[in-house]
């Protein structure tokens, strides 16, 4: 039976998810990189929204949450490519299933725009529209069929907890924006000549309309307004408002001064660490998991760039790929009775460590090795994925888009 109440909350809550990425997250990416190159991670959050969200109504969204028959386990099927069957009193649960399909739309449009990250200031515009395009394709939907549509890994598989998609959202694009990066090769300078964000303002605004919208992410995942909601909604602020504090202090102790780039960024990773977790622990896990968020994702863009000397540019493994890989571990532990959660299918803490790790072992070597595959394809329908070094030296908003984005 329809819930109207479900229905009116789901349907906020996925226009707060979409909010997310247009325009939060293109604002926060666009705030953190050269003036000159502003237009361009517009355009890429901007038009991966409109592209995902054709392909999502066309075959994607079947391939998620569709019936597979024999191969349900692995990828759905195509009986409800171009929405087949479903009219306006189709019901998922206690929802319209137009609904349902609007709120997982926003979630495949977030996820490859997260990637953008990764390879800002160097990327052929074409090479961006065809890696996204194939990303969700062969990525996304498969994982998040695995997890949410029936497959394998979730409630009907071996049972791993991901509330709001630290494996589907978070570890996909962290690790795919990591493959992408290191073949894709640094921006010129790197690491000791590459210019500073160039509109801190722009990052901290961009940040809080994640943060807003990061609650219908996670409390929308209940898809119900009900008490899980509620508790999704608290320990996600909880988790972001101490990995902001963390990450802020270990700046402020490490370089002298605390930054509106740094706060802004660690919020963003206790949001994204908290994510799979939301729906399964109390305040208290909320508390922890913030905490090393704050401390794990610091220290990891370090690793990334450091050590790794891979020029992840925005930090998406070290924030969303460590993040959500954090998240999902100690989901095993905070979703625990004893810890304040609401337990899990392990029955024990170890056991549902287990499953969460099998879980996130699946993700990573399904993301990294078909993304590096997809790379390889478009590098080779595109003549390459770089611009040219003039091109990069000059920006992409003029050479790629004919518009100067810091002259507004």
């Amino acid at each position: 039976m329809l819930s109207e109440g479900n229905t009116a909350w789901i349907l906020t809550s996925t226009a707060l998810v979409l909010f997310m990425t247009l325009p939060g997250l293109a604002l926060f990416y666009g705030g953190l990189v050269r003036s000159s190159n502003v237009v361009s991670v517009l355009m890429h959050c901007f038009a991966i929204g409109c592209v995902v969200s054709v392909l999502w109504l066309v075959f994607v969204y079947s391939l998620a949450f569709g019936d597979g028959g024999d191969a349900n386990a692995y990828i759905g099927g195509l009986g409800k490519a171009f929405l087949a069957g479903v009219g306006t009193d189709t019901l998922w649960g206690d929802i319209p299933e137009t609904v349902f399909f609007m709120f997982q739309m926003t979630f495949a449009i977030i996820t490859p725009a997260l990637i953008v990250g990764a390879y800002v200031e160097r990327i052929k515009f074409s090479a961006v529209m065809l890696f996204s395009a194939l990303w969700v394709v062969l990525v996304y939907a498969p994982v998040a069929h695995w997890v949410w549509g029936g497959g394998w890994l979730g409630d009907k598989g071996i049972g791993v907890q991901d509330f709001a998609g630290g494996l589907v959202v978070h570890v996909t694009c962290g690790v795919s924006a990591f493959i992408m990066a290191l073949v894709l090769g640094p921006r010129r300078g790197f690491p000791g000549d590459v210019l500073p964000p160039h509109a801190s303002w722009m990052v901290m605004v961009g940040a809080s309309m994640l943060w807003v919208g990061w609650f219908g992410f996670n409390a929308g995942s209940a898809l119900a307004a009900d008490g899980n909601a509620g508790m999704a909604m608290t320990v996600t602020h909880i988790s972001a408002a101490t990995a902001a504090s963390t990450w802020m202090f270990i700046e402020w102790k490490r370089y002298g001064k605390p930054t509106l780039v740094g706060v802004a960024t660690g919020a963003i990773a206790g949001l994204a660490t908290i994510t799979p977790a939301s729906g399964y622990v109390g305040p208290v896990g909320g508390l922890a998991i913030g905490f090393a968020a704050g401390v794990i994702c610091f220290y990891g863009v370090a690793l990334v760039k450091t050590t790794f000397k891979v020029d992840d540019a925005l930090d998406v493994l070290a924030v969303h790929g460590f993040g959500g890989a954090t998240g999902i571990l100690l989901t095993a532990f905070f979703g625990a009775t004893a810890l304040g959660g609401l337990g899990h299918s392990g029955e024990t803490i170890g056991g549902q460590l287990g499953i969460q790790a099998i879980g996130l072992f699946a993700t990573v070597a399904w993301a990294a090795v078909v993304t590096f595959i997809i790379i390889k394809v478009v590098s080779s329908l595109t003549g390459g994925l770089r611009v040219s070094v003039e091109d990069e030296t000059e920006g992409l908003d003029l050479i790629a888009h004919g518009e100067r984005g810091y002259e507004l």
